[in-house]
């Protein structure tokens, strides 16, 4: 329901600023409520798992999710609908955190890929679908239907885990480390409401007070997390290699993706002067690449290894960058399409693998953070994406704007898309380091699942 939700809500944003008469910066709040509060619990709501269970806790977030997607549906007011949104992210994070803990938790080693894999297809479909159902369900039955949706389809998936998710074999009793945990929330919502709102509050006043919040917050968080006798975040998870060069490459590449996603709508419409529903319907596919090619990648990775399939990933997503950087004034649909394409068959290549890889390095006991932390890495490198693409498309104009070069806006898209394929380029270089259990030749490590 997330995927869907995320991608549906963004098509309603007109008209919920008509609808309550605000601005659409205001209306931006309704993003950015749910994106700060998504991100900032991740850590917390993966600790929880492996503390009480991940099935409770998921099946709690599915409520808490649907609950509150009916209040949004019934919100009176702007504010309201900001307030009932950030309670919808909170049960949108306890799932984000634990799917990857469950999936690793409930398959063997030798099946794992494929079952991440499926779930990256998941995920795919719902992106890919979300922009069309929130049109027809504006055009149908109004705004509050984008919200009503999720009822029925959240009752379902409730049913649905309850009887299908397992119970986790045996509960550690541990304390929770609720300092670790404010100082995460702390660092995290200071540093992304920095990247993802400083260019609006032009670098200045209180915003630039933000990444030094971050910094103590994030320094004090280290210094808790190395002497409590039980951390939120265990530190010593990072000197694995497959964990952390894996996180790595999954934020360099996701600061790829919502590059591509964020530019690649304006040059539909700027350039090609599409209109919204073609441009919404070129842009399905990349989801719908990758909804194809990530669960084969991730039954191909349990065979062969995660490395070969995550770095051939990359490469094409480096290609598919590329092609994008000549894309001209004059181009069809359909010569964006195929380098979408392109660059969805590097993701689908590349996401299931090393999701899988990052699962597979860390012992069952602290699958929920882990899962917390890819899922974090993925919404900070998301955040990061589209403030570079953003900062990249005006930096660059202005330049070309004063050199009287033609076509300044185009030219400034060019580099937002070879910025990304560098990114990428970097996302491959961290794959090399990213081994499974049988790549390394271990065997019988009990430390993992």
């Amino acid at each position: 329901m997330g995927p869907i939700d995320a991608s549906v809500v963004n098509v309603a944003f007109p008209r919920l600023s008509e609808v309550f008469n605000v601005s659409v910066d205001v209306v931006g709040w309704v993003s950015m409520a749910y994106l700060l509060v998504l991100s900032s619990f991740l850590l917390s709501f993966g600790r929880l798992g492996d503390m009480f269970g991940f099935r409770r806790i998921f099946l709690a977030g599915n409520a808490i999710f649907t609950v509150a997607s009916v209040l949004c549906g019934m919100s009176w007011s702007i504010g309201a609908l900001i307030a009932f949104r950030a309670i919808q992210a909170a049960g949108a994070g306890m799932t984000a955190a634990l799917a990857p803990a469950i999936i690793t938790a409930t398959f063997p080693p030798q099946e794992r890929g494929r079952a991440l894999g499926t779930q990256g297809m998941v995920v795919a479909l719902g992106l890919a679908i979300g922009p069309t159902l929130g049109g027809t369900l504006l055009d149908l039955w109004g705004w509050r239907s984008i919200f009503f949706i999720n009822l029925p389809i959240g009752v379902i998936a409730q049913i649905v885990c309850y009887k299908l998710i397992p119970e986790k074999e045996k509960l550690e009793k541990q304390k929770f480390d609720w300092v670790g945990a404010w100082l995460a929330l702390l660092t995290l919502v200071s540093l992304l409401f920095f990247i993802s709102r400083g260019q609006y509050y032009q670098w200045s006043g209180f915003i630039m007070l933000m990444p030094v919040l971050a910094l103590i917050a994030g320094i004090l968080f280290i210094i808790q997390e190395g002497r409590t006798a039980e951390p939120m975040l265990e530190l010593n998870m990072f000197r694995n290699q497959p964990f952390t060069a894996g996180n790595i490459a999954a934020l360099f590449h996701f600061m790829t993706q919502y590059i591509i996603v964020f530019v690649t709508p304006f040059y539909l419409q700027q350039q090609l002067g599409l209109t919204s529903s073609k441009v919404g319907l070129t842009m399905t596919a990349f989801p719908l690449t990758v909804l194809i090619v990530a669960p084969l990648s991730g039954a191909l990775s349990d065979k062969i290894g995660n490395r070969i399939l995550s770095s051939l990933g990359a490469i094409f997503c480096v290609l598919g960058a590329l092609s994008l950087s000549f894309v001209g004034p004059d181009f069809q649909p359909s010569d964006v399409t195929w380098r979408l394409s392109l660059f969805g068959l590097g993701t689908g290549m590349f996401q299931s693998p090393n999701n899988s890889a990052i699962m597979g390095a860390v012992p069952k006991n602290r699958l929920g953070i882990a899962g917390g932390v890819l899922a974090t890495t993925r919404n900070i490198g998301m955040v990061l994406g589209i403030a570079t693409g953003s900062g990249v498309l005006v930096s660059r104009q202005a330049v070309y704007e004063l050199a009287g070069t033609s076509l300044p806006r185009l030219l400034a898209m060019h580099d937002a898309y070879l910025t990304a394929a560098l990114l990428s380029v970097i996302c491959f270089v961290f794959c090399i380091f990213v081994k499974s259990r049988k790549e390394r030749g271990l065997r019988g490590n009990t430390k993992a699942p």
